[in-house]
This record gives structure tokens, sequence and C-alpha cells, in this order.
């Protein structure tokens, strides 16, 4: 189907193009407008006159990049010109942005002459942090990148030369380890000699492969010695001794190759000469010299990669370009030199062999990718590139004196995962706190495949040391089904330690003799993982408890509060979502998960258990009392008991802000507060939601992660005696490690205050 009126029509509905520039600070008061511009600005203006570094304290200058075109080489469409080249500039801005948060401007230059490229570049710097160069026609663009190189003090990179040597190295280095053939003595062939060919071929000498086993294929034949038609400095670099002069006779026997030249020019009787376990990257856009289908005629041993998306193996250098950048910006880099585009290709090379998150599967409408012969490197929305492949660079650019500043490369990592997302902003702080001791959590569901892999993401990210309870072979043949490495993962089987099975039938049988077990009741029950969990919790065999993957949430909350009940003094336990926002401190809503119509008495201890908790965050709880009523304005019994719970909380807790009963808006929404009800005890917004029933409190929570843009982190089972806590069946692998997470740190919480 024809993508032109799609593409045209997404172009130009609503505002034009696909870009804006907003602000980031307030501008909505005569206060605002007066910094923001006369005369506050010119306080930061001074400061960097005084200081230049302080640019980057006071303008968004560390964080943005010019895409700079002259429109002379684009997409395979040509020499189209700077105008029609700029939704192009456009989407690059939007895909930096996507994938690495990097702000842009996309500036089209009108000229073709490299000399106003390379002037109008240099003019810029004071203005950016680095220069991506796009879209310009080789030679040219090798000497604007060399001339800019050497001129200027920030980084510029030509992505169309360096990107897909970037993403290219990484599949030729996991493609060769796949087929067991050493780098240093495979014979590649280039078909292309433009700057991506060029650049690649470079890469891979630098990557090991002897430049004497490359041959280079243009328009007019093979780069040998002595030729002179078509040649310039740069093909200069790749001629060798050889007879060969065709295509056709480059490829036979060889190893590799590599297509970056134009559609259909590789025909399947060339691929069938090649060497075993051929290698070859068809990646002419946007179709490629030779379909998988056509090499798929000839050779069933073939590794093969394109440059789309409806293939396996996609080169694309939206995987290159945005962490690169991110990764030089952060350090203030001067440029980008070899050893950051050599520690990027690693990065990627080795991310691709880690298991992949569910999340990246669930994202492409699959089950599940591993590293092989149809999965050599991440795909683009695979988050964790991001923290893989930034710091990488940071770390080279660091260690070969490229780098302006130094980071903590552990903290930068968490830094940029906390960048993903609210919830991971939130999740940062917390798992760092659950790393400073590992706690042992047991996993009850260790036949669920997301319960597995959060397990095996646990040991990963090091927020906990998991123990699947069930039995061993059992989890070991479902690990292996799904790709899971067991490493660093216990196993308890209760059928394989008798003493410690009867012993816990027995403490069972104790607890709950007069509660309607028998002994013979009790014997059976133990083998149930969630109450042998619960007894090793008991026995403190583990710190907590994390359940609830394979049944619904009142089912795996029962034997809890049978078997691990209420901490002392407790009378009723309840739940607790924590919801993170962009931009805005976290919100904790309770009761959202046990108690469905509590009375004012149960008002009062579910915000106590709440309060708690946020304490133990290291978060000054302010505490709206919800109801439909604002302060008596709709007299009920549904809102005088919140009324009257939050005159008792106030008395319990005269030295916190706790108010109520008030509708949602007016809990949350400082203008209501400070202008209609300024007589509230919040003096901001409170940041602790206390529901009057589980109906809108669970409501609530739902919709919030769904339609408000909140990530939705829990449910914490608060005021029981021991950490256990029931995630619902449909937590994502993600969840279930922040539930963990929140675990360990409510285990390490509670062993401070024995």
């Amino acid at each position: 189907m024809s993508q032109r009126h799609p593409a045209l029509e997404y172009h130009e509905a609503g505002r034009p193009g696909k870009v804006e520039v907003v602000p980031t600070k307030a501008v909505a008061t005569q206060r605002d407008l007066s910094l923001a511009y006369s005369p506050g600005v010119a306080e930061p203006c001074l400061h960097i006159h005084a200081t230049p570094d302080d640019v980057f304290r006071y303008t968004i200058r560390g964080n943005l990049v010019a895409v700079v075109s002259n429109g002379t080489a684009v997409l395979g469409l040509g020499n189209i010109g700077p105008l029609a080249a700029k939704p192009v500039m456009e989407g690059k801005g939007v895909l930096f942005k996507k994938f690495a948060g990097i702000d842009v401007f996309d500036l089209e230059v009108g000229s073709e002459d490299p000399e106003d490229v390379i002037r109008f570049c240099q003019l810029l710097e004071p203005t950016v942090g680095g220069i991506n160069l796009e879209d310009i026609s080789a030679p040219a663009c090798f000497h604007i990148e060399e001339t800019l190189k050497r001129t200027l003090d920030i980084p510029v990179f030509h992505d169309d030369q360096h990107g897909t040597a970037i993403i290219g190295g990484a599949a030729l280095l996991n493609a060769l380890a796949l087929v067991d053939k050493s780098i240093a003595e495979v014979r590649v062939v280039f078909s292309g000699a433009g700057a991506s060919a060029l650049s690649t071929a470079e890469h891979f000498v630098r990557l090991g492969v002897q430049r004497s086993n490359i041959l280079i294929v243009d328009s007019k034949g093979v780069l040998y010695a002595g030729r002179t038609e078509g040649m310039n400095q740069y093909k200069e670099r790749f001629v060798v001794e050889t007879d060969r002069r065709t295509l056709a006779e480059a490829i036979e026997g060889a190893d590799v190759l590599v297509g970056l030249s134009v559609r259909g020019l590789v025909h399947p009787e060339m691929v069938a000469t090649m060497a075993r376990d051929p290698i070859i990257f068809a990646l002419a856009n946007p179709d490629p010299e030779i379909t998988p289908e056509e090499v798929a005629q000839v050779r069933d041993d073939a590794i093969v990669a394109t440059g789309r998306s409806d293939y396996p193996n996609q080169v694309n250098n939206v995987l290159g370009f945005p962490f690169l950048f991110r990764g030089a910006l952060d350090v203030r880099a001067r440029g980008i030199n070899e050893e950051m585009m050599l520690a990027a290709t690693r990065a990627l090379a080795d991310l691709a062999r880690q298991d992949v998150p569910e999340s990246v599967a669930t994202a492409y409408g699959t089950r599940s990718f591993e590293f092989g012969r149809e999965y050599l490197i991440p795909k683009p929305f695979d988050h964790r590139v991001l923290f893989w492949v930034a710091p990488a660079v940071a770390r080279a650019a660091m260690e070969s004196g490229m780098a302006r500043i130094d980071l903590d490369l552990d903290e930068y990592r968490d830094r940029l995962m906390a960048s993903l997302g609210p919830g991971r902003e939130l999740m940062r702080w917390i798992t760092a706190r659950a790393r400073r001791e590992l706690q042992r959590v047991a996993l009850p569901d260790s036949y669920n495949d997301r319960m597995l892999r959060a397990a095996e993401e646990m040991v990963s990210e090091r927020v906990a040391q998991p123990v699947l309870i069930g039995q061993e072979a059992r989890i070991r043949e479902r690990a292996e089904q799904f790709g899971v490495d067991l490493k660093g993962i216990e196993i308890v089987d209760p059928a394989a330690d008798d003493a410690r099975r009867h012993g816990y039938a027995e403490a069972l049988y104790q607890r709950r003799s007069r509660k309607g077990m028998t002994r013979d009741v009790a014997w059976a029950t133990i083998f149930d993982g969630i109450h042998y969990a619960s007894m090793m919790l008991l026995d403190g065999a583990v710190d907590a408890v994390v359940a609830g993957a394979n049944q619904n949430h009142p089912e795996v909350l029962r034997p809890v509060l049978q078997v691990i009940g209420p901490a002392p003094g407790v009378r009723r336990v309840a739940g607790l979502y924590l919801l993170a926002f962009k931009g805005r401190e976290p919100l904790f809503l309770a009761d959202t998960t046990v108690n469905i119509n509590p009375d004012a008495d149960a008002l009062v201890e579910i915000a106590t258990h709440t309060i708690r908790f946020v304490q133990e965050l290291g978060i000054v709880p302010r505490v709206g009392m919800l109801s439909f009523s604002n302060f008596g304005s709709a007299p009920h019994a549904a809102s005088r008991k919140v009324a009257e719970a939050a005159r008792r909380l106030q008395e319990l807790h005269p030295d916190l802000e706790i108010d109520g009963e008030m509708q949602a808006d007016t809990a949350v929404n400082p203008h209501i507060l400070r202008g209609t009800f300024g007589f509230s005890r919040l003096s901001e917004p409170a940041n602790v939601l206390i529901f009057p029933d589980l109906g809108s409190a669970n409501a609530s929570s739902k919709l919030l992660s769904e339609l408000g843009g909140a990530d939705l982190i829990g449910p914490v089972l608060l005021g029981t005696a021991h950490p256990f806590h029931v995630i619902h069946r449909e937590s994502s692998v993600e969840q279930i490690v922040n539930l963990v997470s929140l675990a360990a740190v409510d285990a390490l919480a509670r062993r401070k205050h024995i």
C-alpha cells in the first residue's frame, strides 16, 4: 500500500511538522517574565561572561545538538536540496529526543559549497553542545567533517558515515561469534563506495578486519591498485593488489558481504559462491541489494541483516547517534573519537547477548528475542540501549582524554535509567537502598515466565537475592524453555528437604489448629508454594515474599492473612499504590486493595500504616483524607466518617500536615488549597491520599495509570507481621522487580526497628 497519503497527512495534521519548542520554566506571572528576560536574565549572562563553563548550568547548550544538512544526499532521494530535506531533519530531531532526551535545532543550509557549510557550523559553536551532520554528499562530507573536528571544540558526527559503521560493527562481531570465524581472517566485500561504505570499512579495520582482506566495489568495479577512473583520496585507502574486477568476482569465496549501494545489485547466484556460513548485510534503503528470501533460495547457512524493520537484524542508525551524543554531551566531550565509536559498537554487541526484557518483546508483538542468527543487535525500542551505550561512550571519552568532566559511571547509569520515566526516577532511589544489603526474597510463582525473568533481572540489577520455591527439575525446565539464566538464583524444593518440610507443616498446624486446620491438611498444604514461603518467612529463612503471578489477588491475600497475619497491635492490613508523575512528586494512594468500606477507625489505621511507610522512604507525608465533600459542604454519613478520621489523625500526628474531608482536586491543586480553602492545614498539595472506600481508591489508581500518564508501582501490603507483598496477575516483569525492590526496602526498614 502506498504511504504517500498517510505520510503527508501525518506531517500536515494539527500543527504542521513534527517538532515544537516549549519552555522549561514557568512564564505565567510578571515575576516569571522578569526572571526569564529583562532584567533578571542579565545575571546568568554575567556569570557566563565571567566563567564560560557556567553556560552548561544556566542554558540548554549542554543538551542541545544541531542537525545540519544541505540536502545533497537525502535518504536515497538524492540531491533534493535543503528545503525538501527539512522533514528528514525534523525527524532526526524527534529521534534524538525520543531515544536520548536530547533537544535539537534542525538547520538546513542553502549552499552546496563545503566551505559555506563549514563556516556555518563554526559560527554555531557557542549555541550548541554538538553537531550532527546529515545527508551531505561524498566526498564533500569527508572534508566538512574532518575540518570541523579539527577546528571545533564540541562533538561533530556525520551519521551517514559512522552510524551504519557503529551498528554494522556490532552485528559483525556477533555474527562472527555465531559462525566461529576470526575477525582477523575473514574476507569482506563492500558493494558501494560512498560515505557510509568507506566509513564502515574503516570501522571494521578498527575492530580487527585486515585492510588487505577488504574489497570495495563501486559503480566502476573493484578498487584495485592502479585504477584511476572514479577515484578520490578516500577510496585510495582501500585499493588492493587483486585481479578481481567485478562484484561477482569479488564476492566469490567471501565470508562477509556489506551492501551500501542500490536495490537488487546482488543476485542469488553471487551469494551461492560465498564461503560457508556467509554473513550478508544488505543495507540499501528502502530496498536491499538482495532480500532474505532470495538468499534463502541458494543458502540455508547464511546470516542476513537489512536496513528494514520487517526483517530480522535491522541495522538501524537510531541505535547509535542518540546514545553516542548522550554520552558525549554528559561528559562535555570536545569531540567524538574512534575510541568512543568502538565503545558504542562493543556495548551494542554485548547488550544483544543479554536476555531481552518482556517489555521489549511486547513492543514488537512477539513472545521473546534470543541472541542468535536472527537477533544479532538490540531492537531500536529496547530501552536498555540508553544505559548500556551512553555510559560506555562516556567511559571511553574520559579514558581517552576527550571529556571535560568525569562521571561516577554507576551513578550515571542509574540516572539514565531514571530518565526513562517518572516511575524509574522514584525506583532509582528505592533500588539504591535495596542494594545496600541484599535481602533474600522468596518467589513462590516459580513456574511463571514473568516471575522467572524477574528473578533473573533481580540478580542482574543487584536488588535482591531471589529464592524460587518449587520442584527444581520443573523450574529448570521452564527456565530453559524461556531462556532464563538461573545463575545466582537459589531454588528451594519443598519435596527435597523432608526435615524442613515436616517442621513447617507442624508449625503451620500449630498456628491454624484452632482455626479449623487438621494436621493432615497442614501436611498437604505445606507443599503449596505460598504456604511454604510464608513459613520460610516466619522462620527467618527469607526476608520477604512476593507472590501472586498465577492467582487472583484475594486468593493470595487470604493465606497471607491467615499465616503471616497482622503485626502486633494492628487490627487490619491495607494496600498502597505509588504513582510517579513526570515533573511532580510521587503520590501514595491507600487503601487500594484490601478494605472495601472502612469505617473511621479503619481509615485512621490505614492512614497510619501509610504515613509510616512514606516516612520510611525518607519522604515527609502531607495527608489528604478524600471524600465527595469539602470540609462539611455535603454532610452525609460517608463524609462525616472521613472528617472524624481526619480529626483523630491530627491528634495522633500533630507534627504532620493532615486535613479533610476534601475532594480529590482540592487535595492536589495548590490554587484551590491556597485560594478557596486558604484555611487548610496543607501548606502544599497532598502527597498521601486516603480514600473513603476500596472502589474509589482502586479505580482512581488504575485510571491515573492508564490515562493520566502515571507509572503505577505496587501494590504494597501494609501492616503485616512480616514483609509479604502480593502482585497482580497482570504485573509485568518490571512491575514485579519494582515490588521486590520495595519488599527489600521494607525488610531492611523493619530490621532497623527490631
